[in-house]
């Protein structure tokens, strides 16, 4: 039975048919977690230091409990963890436990510390007698190190009923510093039937609004084997877009739609919920544990001199969309100086930020595309309002503040478009006379939809209309990244289907930037 027509069990028999997802083992083999055991949504790490990483598991016996519970009772539950330098953990390192409790979800997020930089380590957990799938995750150099090379992949938009995951099985199989998720890692809409025409239970074809409903579309994605997987195999730096939560929504306010969350309170409270159920199933810092509807993911990472790696929330604090969204040619309100796309704190910091660092590449890890999309190949030019397009003044301060303090090299990595793009990014895209100051690699969804193509429609318009774009491409998969000191390189790794399982992966283009040479140029 494929894991498809599992969910049209109920309860107990659709957990137990799904519990054969398995994940990456301490021998580096694929195993399945015990059939009724707590260890059903995984392991992951997430969010390295110098010196230590935070581990993340879920205790889960029923993943799909409709309230939400995940057949977890209704007292806290001790879970014990391992840190270890080699993978059979003769070479324990640090052993603790921490208490899991219904509050959240029986979710449990130790931060470890006191771990050597730039070092390779295993950990598990344990609850009874119950032991966990191993892991694998690693920390980052030291501050003040200067490492030769980073390699590390980053991916968006998975959702769920448009396709297979098999694009985190070929990720886990890379030899990766750690994974970037750059948001949309669930769709908050319905699910009736995938992609194959398979009918799901009825308890997911609501579209989400609370806790319990919430956690419960956490379950639907976090049981997928690849997923598993690669979370088992590196480290994740997550952040947010706009699914984790609804549609392009835009800091206290909801998508224009009849929906009862139309009020801002109401929203809020949405909010809350989706925050909340976003932490308990991600390996998440206590720093970034949501109070009520409000959440502080905006943080910066440090891989010794050779990169910083600054995460952006553009949801949070953001103006509405102008225009009432969705694109055209002739909306002057997304050129007002004041709408903010950032927000005045966040961009203070990111700006600051810029200021004090001595690394060679600075790296945004960034939710919609920075640089402008034309989509009229003729003379108007027609753009989308919910990303930078709809807020040039906050993209126009970001990239002048790039080049007049002196930021090296800064790439910007971005996900949103279920498109991969290569181009530059331009100080100001009204003046076609304008310098570029720094590059962007967009990637392309893991599922979000379907199968794709090569080349569409929207690619020969974007090439015609954007001579700052270099590359196109429409299928589905991941980039992957190297960067060293003279050199970076973006492999667009995809996969020539998504509606199948086991699709093969395959580099369709590189492109590399130059240190210290704003801008993409073919490998």
């Amino acid at each position: 039975m494929s894991r498809r027509r599992a969910l049209g069990l109920g309860g107990a028999g659709a957990a137990a048919v799904l519990l054969g997802t398995g994940a990456w083992n301490a021998a580096g083999a694929f195993a399945a977690p015990r059939a009724g055991g707590v260890f059903t949504l995984g392991i992951a790490s997430g969010d390295p230091t110098p010196d230590g990483v935070v581990l993340w598991t879920r205790l889960a016996t029923d993943p799909f409990a409709v309230d939400g519970k995940g057949g977890m009772p209704d007292r806290p539950v001790r879970v014990a963890y391992e840190v270890a330098v080699d993978e059979r953990f003769r070479g324990v390192v640090r052993r603790g436990s921490v208490v899991a409790t219904p509050s959240l979800g029986h979710s449990v997020h130790p931060e470890i510390r006191g771990l050597a930089p730039d070092r390779e380590y295993f950990y598990r957990f344990r609850v009874g007698d119950e032991i966990s799938q191993a892991g694998r995750t690693r920390t980052m150099p030291a501050q003040h190190s200067n490492p030769r090379e980073l390699n590390f992949a980053f991916a968006s938009c998975q959702a769920w009923q448009d396709g297979y995951f098999t694009a985190y099985d070929h990720m886990a199989a890379e030899d990766l510093d750690f994974v970037v998720h750059l948001g949309d890692y669930l769709y908050e809409s319905g699910v009736r039937t995938n992609r194959r025409g398979v009918q799901t239970d009825p308890r997911f074809h609501t579209e989400t609004f609370d806790l319990a409903r919430y956690r419960l579309q956490y379950s639907l994605y976090k049981t997928e084997a690849p997923l598993q997987n690669a979370h088992a195999r590196h480290p994740f730096i997550t952040t947010f877009d706009d699914h984790e939560v609804e549609n392009n929504w835009a800091g206290d306010l909801s998508q224009a739609d009849t929906e009862p969350d139309q009020d801002p309170a109401v929203f809020r409270r949405r909010r809350a919920d989706a925050f909340q159920a976003m932490y308990e199933n991600l390996p998440l810092r206590r720093a970034q544990m949501p109070t009520g509807p409000d959440i502080h993911m905006h943080r910066r990472l440090t891989y010794g001199k050779l990169a910083d790696l600054t995460m952006l929330d553009t949801r949070s604090y953001r103006d509405d969309q102008p225009c009432g969204d969705g694109n055209g040619v002739d909306c002057a309100d997304r050129l007002d100086p004041d709408r903010t796309i950032l927000g005045a704190a966040q961009r203070k910091w990111l700006l600051d930020g810029f200021s004090r660092s001595h690394a060679r590449w600075q790296i945004l890890g960034n939710q919609a595309p920075l640089g402008q999309t034309d989509r009229d190949p003729g003379p108007a030019l027609n753009v989308w309002y919910d990303p930078w397009d709809g807020y040039v003044a906050d993209r126009d301060r970001v990239l002048a503040a790039a080049q007049d303090r002196g930021v090296r090299n800064l790439v910007v990595i971005t996900g949103d478009r279920h498109q991969n793009y290569a181009w530059d990014l331009k100080r100001d895209y009204a003046d076609p006379t304008s310098p570029t100051v720094a590059s962007e690699f967009v990637g392309t969804s893991i599922t979000s939809g379907g199968d794709g193509a090569d080349m569409n429609q929207d690619g020969v318009n974007f090439m015609a209309a954007n001579p700052h774009m270099k590359f196109f491409n429409a299928q589905r998969g991941y980039v992957r990244v190297n960067v060293n000191r003279e050199r970076w390189q973006s492999d667009f790794r995809v996969l020539p289907y998504v509606q199948q399982p086991g699709a093969p992966v395959a580099t369709r283009a590189s492109y590399v930037v130059e240190d210290r040479v704003p801008g993409v140029q073919e490998a």
